[in-house]
């Protein structure tokens, strides 16, 4: 069932070869909120209202996920910045805010890197800079909590664990934000067989490959130029401050904060935290 929330509207924008799912709420500039992987718009629902009041809140739910089509192709890191950029279009919008979550988060980097003049501002959410370092600890911690990497993207198991006790692990361990409800609002949508074999597609195809291209320097030859806030959760094992290191040289204006008291799952934990850092870094 769609959740709905005071003051949102829900359209399908049709963009090449995909039918999208949008929610908007409120006028003004225009700032777009990326959900992450078994998540939706509703990843949203503590932070649109206040936003919302000083700006035009559009909330898609990307290729594969919620009520957006789930295709059996098109997840790799072209094809979702080509999705991206033809709702930009679509719905007329010149140049925007950004808010990211996780993978979504990789694909906006891309986004200012390659069409910096789409993008204002940029608030990545438990994802670093693609230019960080390779770090020991960090892969040690990875190892030990994301061990899930080595499942998702694997063809047949992963889907197959996505429908079941999978994704119930990933919105368990890694968030307290999360009420029975909600976290059933967003398993239901992941556990279908259709967006099951996407997520892993997902993974497969892009959060994988780009992830090592991350570690391997291949973005070291071009400039995050755009305005960029990185917010982690300081209970998040894998995306911890002290891993991130290396970034420097390659950025012109990003900075990293730490929100307590949250995990991976930094919006669901502390959503009131999450938007007053927002609004401050939008200049509200």
């Amino acid at each position: 069932m769609l959740p709905t929330l005071d003051g949102v509207t829900h359209t399908f924008v049709d963009l090449p070869g995909l039918r999208m799912h949008v929610t908007e709420a409120g006028s003004g500039e225009p700032v777009l909120m990326l959900h992450d992987f078994l998540q939706h718009w509703w990843e949203w629902r503590d932070v649109i209202p206040t936003v919302a009041q000083h700006y035009r809140v559009i909330c898609p739910d990307l290729r594969g996920a919620g009520w957006t089509d789930a295709p059996r192709d098109g997840y790799t890191a072209d094809q979702l910045l080509a999705d991206l950029l033809a709702l930009l279009d679509a719905l007329n919008l010149d140049r925007v805010r950004l808010i990211a979550h996780d993978w979504s988060g990789i694909v906006v980097y891309l986004l200012c890197l390659q069409h910096p003049e789409r993008v204002r501002d940029h608030v990545s959410i438990a994802i670093p800079p693609p230019y960080i370092d390779f770090d020991g600890a960090m892969m040690r911690s990875l190892l030990r909590h994301a061990w899930f990497n080595l499942v998702v993207p694997v063809p047949g198991l992963g889907p197959w664990a996505l429908r079941g006790w999978l994704t119930r692990h990933l919105l368990t361990g890694f968030t307290t934000g999360l009420s029975d409800e909600d976290r059933e609002i967003f398993a239901e949508r992941a556990r279908q067989p259709e967006r099951a074999l996407a997520g892993s597609a997902l993974y497969r195809h892009f959060i994988q490959p780009t992830g090592t291209a991350m570690l391997r320097g291949k973005y070291k030859d071009q400039r995050l130029t755009t305005r960029t806030l990185v917010l982690l959760g300081a209970d998040d094992p894998n995306v911890r401050l002290e891993f991130l290191h290396g970034y420097e040289p390659y950025v012109d204006d990003l900075r990293i904060e730490v929100v307590d008291e949250a995990s991976h799952f930094v919006v669901d934990d502390q959503p009131a935290e999450v938007t007053k850092r927002v609004m401050e870094f939008f200049g509200r």
